[in-house]
């Protein structure tokens, strides 16, 4: 059996995450957490535009950078349903139209699957400094997680 290795930089990923993200309800409780799925867009957003921030990000405090665990974190182990707090530059944005949103998420994703290979990409505020391939798995895990949250 072989094992895909899901990232946004794929294509064919990007499409099944945004079909899904079609199917979102507004309306859905989520299956754990606090967040609407407006909200969660909004935020989804907000995460996408941290490869760009030109300013560092700062560091979660208590939050190991250790280059094993984050390989650990990043491509192998299941993540927690609601027990780990992001960065608080991924919950800038208040929910707007949900179409905008959506189409506003469309471009950022974009924006990051056409970025040259080897710009110099920023350090993630938990993970320490992460290469565009370590960008694209945890952006599509993000993504997964909180949709799979709303149960898509």
């Amino acid at each position: 059996m072989s094992y895909v290795l899901r990232t946004i930089l794929n294509p064919s990923h990007r499409k099944d995450l945004f079909d899904r993200l079609a199917r979102l309800d507004p309306s859905q409780a989520p299956v754990w957490g606090r967040m609407t799925s407006p909200s969660m867009v909004a935020h989804l957003c907000d995460q996408m535009r941290m490869p760009f921030n030109d300013k560092p990000s700062a560091r979660i405090p208590g939050v190991p950078r250790n280059f094993l665990l984050r390989q650990l974190v990043l491509y192998l182990l299941p993540w927690p349903k609601g027990t780990v707090q992001g960065p608080p530059e991924a919950f800038h944005t208040e929910p707007g139209i949900l179409s905008d949103d959506l189409a506003t998420l469309r471009q950022l994703v974009d924006q990051f699957g056409s970025a040259p290979p080897d710009r110099n990409w920023p350090d993630h505020p938990n993970f320490g400094h992460m290469s565009r391939r370590d960008w694209g798995v945890f952006c599509y895990r993000h993504f997964d997680h909180h949709l799979r949250q709303f149960g898509v």
